[in-house]
């Protein structure tokens, strides 16, 4: 039986990213992952001659050493392997209770005098916000904000420094999607840290598409002497004695070819109920209760349009928009978007983020012109057990949303000469992920702690179930995950 010092369970960026550094730190890694291809939700691929980004279009810039992905993709060795394009100003932000557009820099300052300007009524919140925002990213550590605070959610903290100004609230967080779908429930120092971290260095976005960093990851796994096997099933880790992960079986998708292999540590890049699928029933069930108490986050749709002429020739504005719909009167109102589309389309919208890749020198193949609309959605929203039914539905909606487009930028439904839909059913699909989630466990400010490692010695986790998920979260715990099973 062939022995390695880490197996590696699933190719995702987590997977992956740890996979890199304990490759690169001497251990001897072997990476299994079911699909065709590396990168999980870090995948972009061509439909036709429509290029699809699977889901990252925007992250923090990984070059500047206060970012939490800075070290790990360092350690990794493809920090420089990737070019990381500016996506210039953080977002637009239209609609809902905002009169007018408005634009949101990618820097503190300029965003500061950006809101101040527009909402001088809020100056005092605003300095508050920020102030906290540029504490907890630029140190990583909710001990830089007042300890009252902690707890909070996002809701919680807009009210007592907004008050009722929505406007603001909605101003400074239009991008909510990004995390979660409701400020009721989700952390306050979490958002504060991961909004900020994109105010501390700017936006970024992989040039040529996230394919490109997850591939550069595999290579490094490889030129250090790991391997990486796609295709490949996991079907069991087996402990030992002592009850410690010790082995993992594997085959070809169809069943044949069973293998197992030996390891001193097992890393899982899939949600720990998944993990637990794979374990013997006590050690099941011990994993499983741990986790118990920590709900699914948000998933989303991913609408992919492709256009005969540039975005920017219908008004889209630049290469991020969060475009709120007319009945959001305030931020409290964006979990109703969530379940819309459980029914049929009609005058109601969800919240949308729009993503022009035109607009920057993103590397995407054009013609035709790339235009993504993401939002937030829900594994019971959609039925997958009638295919047609669900590829009807999904059409339906497809239409509609690029009609309601058109109300906002005229010409622009007129353009489509291509699309692609995934839904959150898309996304259980192909990332098996349950309930469809795109950021591992919801981000409440819960108290409950997130960690790599399980209460299975020997077994770690590598994804966005071992802290707050986003590709910073799950770049930033695969480093901690390789730390952890360098030092056990």
């Amino acid at each position: 039986m062939a022995r390695y010092d880490v197996v590696v369970i699933g190719a995702g960026l987590g997977g992956l990213t740890a996979g890199a550094i304990l490759a690169r730190a001497g251990r001897k890694v072997l990476v299994i992952e079911r699909s065709n291809s590396v990168g999980g939700a870090a995948s972009s691929y061509k439909s036709g001659d429509l290029f699809v980004e699977g889901s990252l279009h925007e992250t923090s810039d990984p070059n500047d050493p206060r970012d939490p992905k800075h070290d790990a993709l360092l350690r990794a060795g493809v920090l420089g392997a990737v070019k990381w394009v500016p996506g210039g100003q953080f977002y637009e932000a239209r609609g809902g209770p905002l009169d007018r557009p408005f634009a949101m820099p990618d820097d503190f300052e300029a965003a500061r005098q950006a809101l101040i300007g527009r909402f001088p009524q809020s100056r005092a919140g605003i300095d508050a916000v920020l102030n906290d925002m540029e504490r907890l990213a630029a140190g990583g550590d909710v001990s830089a904000i007042a300890e009252s605070d902690r707890s909070l959610s996002l809701a919680q903290k807009f009210d007592h420094v907004f008050g009722s100004d929505e406007a603001v609230k909605c101003a400074l967080a239009a991008n909510l999607s990004y995390y979660h779908d409701d400020p009721a429930t989700l952390s306050w120092p979490f958002f504060a840290m991961s909004q900020g971290g994109f105010l501390l260095s700017g936006g970024r976005y992989v040039q040529g598409g996230s394919q490109r960093l997850s591939s550069a990851l595999a290579r490094a796994i490889r030129s250090a002497g790991g391997e990486v096997m796609i295709r490949r099933l996991v079907t069991a880790i087996d402990l030992d004695a002592q009850g410690r992960a010790a082995a993992v079986t594997h085959s070809a998708r169809d069943g044949s070819d069973l293998q197992s292999v030996e390891s001193a540590a097992v890393v899982g890049n899939a949600a720990p109920e998944v993990v637990a699928s794979l374990l013997p029933g006590e050690a099941a069930r011990k994993l499983n209760d741990s986790y118990a108490a920590l709900g699914s986050s948000v998933s989303l749709f991913a609408l992919t349009l492709g256009l005969s002429r540039p975005p920017r020739e219908f008004g889209v504005s630049g290469y991020s928009t969060q475009l709120l719909p007319p009945w959001m009167k305030r931020l409290d109102d964006y979990p109703q978007g969530t379940a819309l589309m459980a029914d049929e389309p009609g005058d109601r919208m969800p919240p949308f983020a729009i993503v022009d890749y035109a607009a920057i020198d993103s590397g995407v193949p054009a013609p035709p012109y790339v235009l993504s609309i993401f939002g937030p959605d829900r594994l019971s929203n959609w039925d997958g057990s009638d295919l047609e039914l669900y590829r009807d539905k999904r059409v339906r909606w497809q239409d509609a949303v690029a009609r309601y487009l058109d109300g906002f930028y005229p010409g622009l439904a007129g353009a489509v000469t291509a699309a692609s839909f995934n839904t959150a059913w898309s996304v259980r699909q192909y990332l098996n992920a349950p309930d469809g989630a795109v950021y591992g466990f919801a981000p409440s400010p819960d108290g409950q702690s997130r960690s790599p490692r399980t209460a299975v010695p020997g077994l770690y986790l590598a994804s966005a179930y071992a802290g707050f998920g986003g590709y910073t979260g799950v770049i930033r715990s695969a480093g901690v995950c390789a730390d952890m099973v360098l030092q056990d």
